[in-house]
């Protein structure tokens, strides 16, 4: 373009200046836009555009509500059910413990020596003064007839003393009579007494040397007869601690030599109950049991005792109960490791209601109303806090305590209330309520969807 004043090339400044300045229209929303004022066109368009945004917002919330509840509806509730039945109820007392022999006998020796012989082994059938063992007799024996020598001597010195006290006792008569005469002086007849009186002495303290003497070889005869190893018993050898040529050293107690029970036909459970339970536990209870080398049989047994004395482990008190088991077949063996259950109740012919009957409340009974979640749709949108069922209240007699069990009835749960017992772990004695066996109660509930 020219500059038609001096017909040179225009400026790229001067020709955008005149472009704009051509072009450009004043207008008022211009004017408002420089001065930094919205047109109030402008501002309902934008108004608009807010509306419009938000009843697309509250459209999508509101389909997605009514998708929700469609959902929710279209799940079904199902409630399981199981009939109240009438049976038997055995309340049992789980303990575990040992098998032992009624009578265990521990056979020792009283003294020391080398043990000579040994006649009885292992699991060997024993009477009672059978021998079981020989010990060393070599030293005693000699001892013995030490002592009896001693005695011997102790005799022939009693002879004696009986000799001299019968010589003192003539001579003092014949002094007295000699001093009725007035043929001695006194001094004789005072020395004939002395002797006499010293005779006597001799001759009691040689008989007590015979008695002392008497009763040491009686004490060695009887060592002599206890280096003989005996059984005090009918019964069986379960365990033999010594062998021929071992030294047995009795010297601050008797050892061990062997251990004997008398009659394995006949044995017993000791087993150790809880504080918790053992005011359950009485004798004469019956009880069956179980042990590993025969899982799958269970063994009878009934109470004998419970003993009054405790015993505690790392903090759990436990009191000792022994049960009397018979073991004629001879299966069972001392020490096995045994699993009990104790009958403290047997209740028979008695309405039982399932255990989860009792456990089981409705969503609709459990739940309560919170702060949190209201009425609206914020309190529909927010999450809703666990419901929990609530504690109950009912009162706790002596024979029983009360509770709540539900059934159907068109289709709905209706509770009611029993009094209940005592429960086995599965199912719970029913002791009051209007309620007969073959009713069904419910146990748990679930939803289902229908198919599309």
């Amino acid at each position: 373009m020219l500059d038609t004043t001096s017909g040179r090339p225009a400026s790229r400044h001067a020709l955008y200046r005149a472009e704009t300045m051509s072009t450009t229209t004043v207008t008022p929303n211009s004017v408002a836009e420089r001065l930094g004022v919205s047109h109030p066109a402008v501002r309902l368009g934008h108004l608009r555009r807010w509306l419009v945004s938000g009843l697309i917002a509250v459209a999508v919330v509101t389909t997605a509500l009514y998708l929700w509840n469609r959902s929710q509806a279209a799940e079904a509730i199902q409630y399981v059910t199981q009939p109240v039945r009438r049976g038997d109820l055995r309340v049992t007392v789980t303990a575990t413990g040992n098998l032992a022999p009624t009578n265990q006998v521990q056979v020792g020796s009283e003294l020391s020596g080398i043990v000579k012989s040994v006649n009885v082994d292992y699991d060997q059938r024993v009477k009672v003064g059978q021998v079981l063992a020989q010990l060393d007799t070599t030293k005693l024996e000699a001892q013995i007839k030490q002592v009896e020598a001693g005695l011997s001597a102790a005799r022939a010195r009693v002879q004696q003393a009986e000799a001299t006290e019968e010589e003192a006792r003539t001579a003092l008569a014949r002094a007295e009579q000699l001093a009725a005469m007035e043929l001695v002086t006194q001094a004789d007849l005072d020395s004939a007494r002395a002797a006499h009186k010293r005779a006597l002495a001799d001759r009691a303290s040689a008989a007590a040397t015979v008695n002392q003497s008497g009763a040491t070889l009686h004490a060695n005869r009887t060592d002599l007869a206890k280096m003989t190893i005996r059984s005090p018993i009918n019964g069986v050898v379960l365990a033999r601690a010594v062998e021929r040529g071992q030294t047995v050293a009795a010297s601050f107690q008797a050892p061990v030599l062997f251990t004997l029970a008398e009659d394995l036909t006949k044995m017993e459970l000791d087993v150790d109950v809880d504080e918790a339970d053992v005011g359950q536990v009485k004798p004469g209870q019956e009880a069956t049991f179980t042990v590993d080398a025969y899982p799958d049989r269970a063994f009878t047994a009934r109470v004998a005792a419970v003993r009054l004395s405790s015993q505690q482990s790392e903090g759990v008190v436990t009191y000792k109960t022994i049960l009397y088991v018979d073991n004629t077949d001879l299966l069972l063996r001392p020490g096995m490791t045994a699993t009990a259950e104790l009958v403290v109740r047997h209740a028979k012919d008695v309405v039982l209601v399932p255990n989860a009957a009792l456990r089981f409340v409705p969503s609709g009974a459990a739940e309560a109303p919170t702060s949190t979640s209201g009425g609206g749709l914020m309190g529909r949108l927010l999450p809703r806090p666990p419901r929990s069922a609530p504690a109950s209240t009912e009162p706790v007699s002596a024979e029983g305590r009360r509770q709540r069990i539900w059934v159907l009835r068109d289709g709905q749960p209706v509770d009611m209330t029993i009094t209940v017992g005592e429960t086995d772990g599965r199912a719970t004695e029913v002791t009051g309520g209007d309620i007969e066996p073959g009713i069904a109660v419910i146990v748990e509930a679930g939803t289902t969807r229908p198919e599309s």
